[in-house]
């Protein structure tokens, strides 16, 4: 018998300096392609002082497709 807490997460929320890099790190995590997943942005980056990165990550879900 597989309990529920063994299956993978059929969503997961990811962060990352870009909305491309938060989607790459939940595919990893995931262990799928991106042909397998449905990706819903729920914020993009902001850019901190003078252009840098990282005042505040992207952040995603990303859910694996039925």
């Amino acid at each position: 018998m597989v309990s529920e807490s063994s299956k993978p997460p059929k969503s997961i929320e990811a962060y990352g300096t870009t909305v491309e890099e938060a989607i790459q790190k939940a595919l990893k995590e995931l262990g799928v392609s991106r042909d397998r997943v449905v990706v819903k942005v729920v914020s993009e980056e902001k850019k901190g002082l003078f252009g840098m990165e990282g005042e505040k990550p992207a952040k995603i879900i990303v859910s694996l497709k039925e």
